[in-house]
């Protein structure tokens, strides 16, 4: 039997959560059970814990991703890099434990993202690891409305470059993936083909050392597909510079952490270099507004601060299991200490 309750932060927003015992069996039996309960909780709050079933393996983690959506999918063009664990489950990310992921919506740069995003925890971190979650509704009705009416006027436009199978290429702390990695092919054409299968490239070229560079360019916002209400759905203060140190700079400021002090004034000092020799279609990964103006930095601010007051970062309990609605709620990754794994299925 489960029992509900809520998970709060100061801001009033609102993590449901449904709470068992028994395993695999039981939690299966919970979602088909309050099947209608989950889906009216994401329709709401557009996110839903269920805590303390206890999964334990990729296996069983993919079992209850069936159970709340079928036809999962498994194809990734994202950045971050991830280890298949079963055909469509993955690692959530394999960067480094002191490495933070901002807030951002899944996939938000192709053309059909995927709907719904469901994650477990299989082991907990000692310390840290939160996954946080928030309701990007909430941040696009929040925004200062000259600020949001800049971004709805100027637009996206995301800068990558990667390199390519060789392993040619600069090395760059901001490059995460091979575009082979990325598109699981080494085979050009098909690269090409991908992209313009999205429709949203701009500039697809390649360069020297087998490296290529993709530009594409992007609405701000989007409308909920179901009730159409405005939802921030980008990738703006993620892939910009700036956005390493920003988010450092807010986590050394909510644990006190020397390590994320250390890391954020390295991230400036690396920053501050890559702008004075890098022109922007230079940089590793970048954003700016869609004729190539940089974002005002008063801009990206705002939106880091609204985004920061409103996430909830609920730590993991081992067998927990998250499900998320893609066009509703950002996740991302706080540093954390000790082994820890966390997997992800999408739909």
């Amino acid at each position: 039997m489960s029992g509900f309750s809520a998970i709060h932060n100061e801001a009033g927003d609102v993590l449901p959560v449904a709470s068992g015992a028994g395993g695999l069996p039981a939690l299966l039996e919970t979602i088909e059970r309050q099947h209608g309960w989950i889906a009216d909780q994401l329709a709401s709050r557009g996110a839903v814990l269920l805590r303390g079933f206890g999964l334990r393996t990729p296996a069983e983690f993919e079992a209850a991703a069936r159970a709340v959506e079928p036809a999962l999918k498994n194809e990734y063009l994202g950045t971050s890099p991830r280890d298949a664990l079963t055909p469509y489950v993955f690692s959530a990310s394999e960067l480094p434990p002191y490495y933070p992921i901002p807030q951002h919506c899944e996939m938000t740069f192709l053309k059909d993202p995927p709907r719904r995003l469901m994650f477990a925890c299989l082991t907990a971190a000692r310390r840290g690891g939160e996954t946080p979650l928030c309701d990007m509704r909430t941040v696009a009705a929040e925004l200062d409305p000259a600020m949001r009416g800049r971004f709805e006027r100027g637009g996206l436009r995301i800068i990558r470059n990667y390199g390519g199978p060789s392993g040619a290429g600069r090395f760059d702390l901001w490059q995460l993936k091979r575009w082979d990695e990325i598109f699981q092919t080494t085979d050009r054409a098909v690269v090409e083909a991908k992209c313009a299968a999205q429709g949203v490239f701009t500039d697809l070229r390649w360069g020297p050392g087998d490296r290529l560079r993709l530009i594409s360019e992007h609405e701000a916002l989007r409308e909920h597909p179901e009730t159409g209400a405005p939802v921030w759905f980008n990738h703006a203060q993620v892939f910009h510079l700036s956005a390493a140190p920003a988010e450092l700079r807010r986590i050394y400021q909510r644990t006190g952490e020397l390590r994320s002090l250390a890391l954020w004034r390295f991230a400036q000092v690396v920053v501050a270099g890559k702008r004075r020799f890098n022109r922007a279609d230079e940089q590793a990964l970048h954003c700016t507004h869609r004729d190539g103006r940089e974002i005002a930095e008063d801009d990206l601010e705002h939106l880091r601060d609204t985004i920061w007051r409103h996430m909830i970062a609920e730590p993991w309990r081992a067998g927990d299991m998250v499900v998320i609605d893609n066009f509703a709620v950002s996740h991302g990754r706080l540093p954390y200490h000790g082994p820890r794994q966390v997997v992800v299925a999408w739909a």
